[in-house]
């Protein structure tokens, strides 16, 4: 079984380490965000690539769900000796490591891909592991200043610095409509038995990936069933703060609003309550206007089981099972679930 995974931060890599464990004979592909990178210190930092990398590898840190396992911080404390930020991002002494060796390879010519791979030859997590362009994308936020103005600011410091704690006006991908996917995208997708959209943010995870032209058409044309599964369970994100970015999108914290927000394939995407073309803002990465819908399916936390018939309503299969991923066994069976309702849609 060939499985197509669009991966984000920490949902996306521990789902992807239960998928691994539901179907460890399958061939699996994730395709990572690259909007939340970042140049630090005059180096490349990819964390959601590395998210994945170290989550699937053995180095993550599992408490925080970022960073490496017996991390130690005497690079960062000796850059604030010599007052040098920023302080608010942490990289610790092991992380360091993968950054200087990813920004000496980009340097020397190679893509980010290329590098993605060698970086995995150390890691091995057991997937292809491809960044979703090879191409500069960060996604930015825009929000209030206080002279009452706005500005926009890189979406790790709106996220770890600003904690989410201003309002965002709009997330925008700076360099996605100029971008290409990433050699071995768009095959992968046409390739694959299944396309599995993760419990990542819809927004800046998911939705950025499918901000890079093509990657969206894609999915949308793919003979593959596409079958997501909710981050938000009782009107709350799992873990985060996408609430923050849902809104500044036009879309509600409900699991029926983000299978809206994806939309039905066949259809039009983020029409109807909540949804973009219903007055809220719109941004390159929402999955709003007349683009074509993705899902197939759609499952939700059995505390929403009350929105199946709403999803269904839209054209989109709707099953509601456990959500949330406690350990490993209860993610593989949350994937398992997600093949299934895969293969009802092909049937």
């Amino acid at each position: 079984m060939r499985i197509v995974v669009l991966a984000g931060g920490i949902g996306g890599a521990r789902f992807l380490r239960g998928l691994k464990a539901a179907v460890p004979q399958a061939e699996i592909t994730a395709i990572g965000n690259t909007g939340d990178d970042i140049h630090l210190f005059g180096l490349k930092v990819c964390p959601d690539l590395d998210t994945v990398m170290y989550t699937l590898g053995g180095g993550i840190n599992e408490e925080q769900g970022w960073g490496r396992a017996d991390e130690t911080w005497s690079v960062k404390e000796e850059m604030a000796a010599y007052g040098v930020g920023p302080q608010w991002f942490g990289l610790g002494d092991r992380d360091f490591a993968t950054h200087i060796v990813r920004t000496q390879m980009i340097g020397a010519g190679y893509p980010l891909s290329a590098v993605t791979e060698a970086l995995c030859q150390r890691w091995r997590p057991g997937v292809r592991l491809i960044p979703m362009s090879d191409d500069r994308v960060e996604t930015h936020v825009l929000v209030d200043t206080e002279d009452g103005g706005r500005k926009a600011v890189h979406f790790q410091e709106y996220w770890v610095r600003l904690r989410a704690a201003v309002e965002a006006r709009a997330i925008v991908p700076v360099g996605a409509e100029q971008a290409k996917p990433a050699p071995g995208v768009l095959e992968a997708v046409a390739a694959a038995d299944v396309v599995l959209l993760p419990p990542s943010n819809p927004v800046v995870s998911v939705g950025t990936i499918l901000a890079v032209p093509g990657i969206r058409e894609a999915v949308a044309e793919a003979d593959a069933p596409v079958v997501g599964l909710s981050p938000i369970v009782g009107d709350a994100p799992v873990r985060g703060m996408a609430d923050k970015v849902l809104a500044a999108v036009g879309v509600e914290t409900t699991a029926a609003a983000v299978a809206a927000h994806y939309g039905a394939r066949g259809a039009g995407a983020g029409s109807g309550p909540g949804g973009a073309e219903s007055g809220g803002a719109a941004n390159a990465s929402s999955g709003s206007g007349s683009a074509s819908g993705l899902l197939d399916g759609w499952l939700v936390d059995t505390v929403d089981a009350s929105v199946v018939g709403e999803v269904e309503a839209r054209g989109i299969r709707c099953r509601a099972v456990p959500l949330m991923m406690t350990d490993i066994d209860t993610t593989a069976a949350m994937a398992r679930e997600a093949l299934a309702l895969a293969e009802e849609v092909r049937r």
